[in-house]
């Protein structure tokens, strides 16, 4: 093919000696196909660098060339931040002059973004050419510190969660909060600020730890503990008593353990719960707060990480006008998101639907929810057993937990509603074995159970420093992986570790044993076969165990051999 052929930028790029021309009609060609511009294309396929790319597009469409690293933070027009629009397009207002505002691209050929900042602005939009790391590194740095700057006020919100009378209890006690709103100022803003720290680093508990010698706190990110903060150890029954103020415990009571729960309302449209329990230990009381975000039970399955097949048969079993669907694995494996996620597919104006928890961790509009209260006698069975008086349709239990329990739930799955719960178990068929070890009679449960789901949390690779990691054939047949699948030729990555995440991982992502209890898996049941005979027909019928569901996602370049190694058994 010839070189006439060649748009202006990619014959620049051959002109220059940067592609050769076999590659660079390649390339238009890829790009095309996809419907994206020449540049997007080459850069995110790693065929130029950002600076080499910033300098041919500079000089082929005529606009300046900036350098980010000299940008002056205070010039950025916080007017013009519009997240969802710098986000989508990938550019960043860098400075305004009279009616005139410097946009920072990397493709200037991209006009809709050009058009949507100036129809959003007003203002006659100017484009600088920069480098596309550095540019995207500003859009988070920027808007992560204006989303910060929006939080800061939110310490005085904070001081106004006490419950009425709080502070009349807390006087009370010597060692609490004094009472004296000058000496108590500082243990408030130093809780306001642990909460919020949490919350912007995405943790899931915060762990409060009273030690002879020290005082510890922790928050759990990813699913693994951090140390966030040694307060002197004088602090610890003082920052004990507000916190319980916060969540309405009694304060003045110290030998038993407490639940409590504190709501912070972060805008008009956002609140996140915590939920305390507090537990007497040798030296002091320890806290643990668990944080509830509304918005995880919103995610949609898409959100949750299940391989296409096993998507498919979550979603068929809650088709079902019947039967029974749990979800297994160990506390903080995600089990109360995935059933969130399936009672919000559920949730519509048809559908009655009731749910037995302890205690309920988010509210859901539509869904009648009870808080578990074994001490006034409201217990899951209970509540299971009104549930069956109100002519419901979904019932969710939170967790089978004794014989009695487990009856009902057969029973309510026996005759025409649909049912989900949780329990602690290893492994799918471990679930059935052990409803059979509880006492419910085999042919219940071959009738009853459509779906088991088995899962575990796993922390995802960081995009920006993850690095291949080679791992003799031996080794890999050894660890799982088969020879059709090292027939495909995948790459496995391993942490490194930069300034975008921790240790090498940002997020987290689920992994799954998705198992159907098909005829042939209830004959076992009904036979009264053991898990490992179970196990065996499931993966005869093409449903792999959590190990392989793990083995698939370092295939797939999101997560670590040791990640997978530290979350499922071998």
């Amino acid at each position: 093919m010839n070189a006439p052929t060649l748009s202006g930028l990619a014959r620049r790029l051959v002109e220059q000696g940067l592609l050769q021309e076999q590659a660079a009609v390649q390339a238009m060609q890829a790009a095309q196909k996809e419907q994206r511009p020449l540049i997007a294309y080459l850069l995110e396929s790693k065929t130029l660098k950002p600076s080499i790319a910033a300098m041919v597009v500079a000089q082929e469409f005529g606009d300046s060339l900036f350098d980010l690293d000299s940008l002056d933070p205070e010039s950025i027009p916080q007017a013009n931040l519009d997240e969802k629009l710098l986000r989508k397009h990938n550019v960043m207002p860098i400075f305004r002059r009279g009616n005139r505002l410097f946009l920072a691209v990397s493709d200037p050929s991209r006009l809709d973004a050009i058009d949507a900042i100036r129809f959003n602005s007003g203002l006659n939009v100017e484009t600088v050419v920069v480098e596309e790391d550095k540019l995207l590194k500003l859009i988070e740095r920027v808007l992560e510190g204006k989303s910060n700057a929006s939080m800061e006020g939110l310490d005085e919100d904070l001081e106004d969660i006490d419950i009425s009378g709080g502070d009349d209890a807390a006087r009370s006690d010597d060692d609490g909060p004094t009472g004296n709103a000058e000496d108590d100022a500082p243990i408030v803003r130093y809780i306001n600020k642990i909460l919020l720290d949490a919350i912007k680093g995405g943790a899931s508990d915060l762990h409060f730890e009273p030690y002879e010698k020290a005082y510890r706190i922790r928050f759990r990110i990813d699913g693994v503990l951090r140390e966030a903060a040694r307060p002197p150890v004088a602090m610890a029954n003082k920052m004990a008593a507000r916190l319980k103020v916060m969540s309405q415990m009694d304060i003045s009571e110290r030998r038993i353990p407490q639940d409590g729960r504190i709501k912070l309302k972060l805008s008009k449209t956002r609140a996140i719960d915590f939920r305390v329990n507090s537990l007497p230990t040798l030296f002091g009381e320890k806290l643990c707060l668990r944080i509830l975000d509304p918005s995880s039970a919103m995610l949609g399955i898409d959100a949750l990480g299940y391989e296409p097949d096993q998507k498919a048969l979550f979603l068929e079993a809650l088709e079902k006008p019947q039967g029974m669907l749990l979800i297994t694995g160990p506390t903080g494996s995600g089990k109360t998101v995935s059933l969130y996620t399936g009672l919000n597919i559920l949730n519509t104006v048809e559908n009655n639907i009731s749910t037995a928890e302890d205690p309920v961790e988010i509210n859901l509009e539509g869904i009648n929810q009870v808080n578990v209260n074994v001490k006034v006698g409201l217990t899951f069975a209970a509540a299971l057993k009104s549930f069956l008086r109100q002519d419901p349709d979904i019932i969710m239990v939170g967790e089978i937990r004794d014989l009695e329990t487990a009856e009902i739930a057969v029973k309510a799955a026996q005759t025409g509603h649909m049912v989900l719960s949780t329990l602690h178990t290893n492994s799918a068929p471990e679930t059935l074995t052990r409803l059979r070890n509880m006492g419910v009679p085999s042919f219940n449960i071959a009738t009853s159970v459509n779906l088991v789901i088995a899962q575990r949390l796993a922390r995802r690779l960081c995009k920006e420093c993850k690095r291949p990691v080679d791992i003799p054939k031996p080794s890999l047949l050894e660890m799982g992986f088969t020879e059709a699948d090292l027939a495909t030729g995948f790459t496995i990555y391993e942490p490194v570790g930069c300034e975008q995440c921790r240790d090498g991982y940002k997020g987290r992502l689920g992994v799954y044993e998705v198992m159907k209890v098909t005829p042939a898996i209830a004959r076992i049941i009904m036979e009264e076969g053991n898990s490992i005979i179970i196990a065996d027909q499931a993966k005869k019928e093409g449903y792999p165990d959590l190990r392989r569901s793990g083995l698939v996602k370092v295939m797939s370049g999101l997560t670590s051999l040791q990640e997978i190694n530290r979350v499922t058994s071998d």
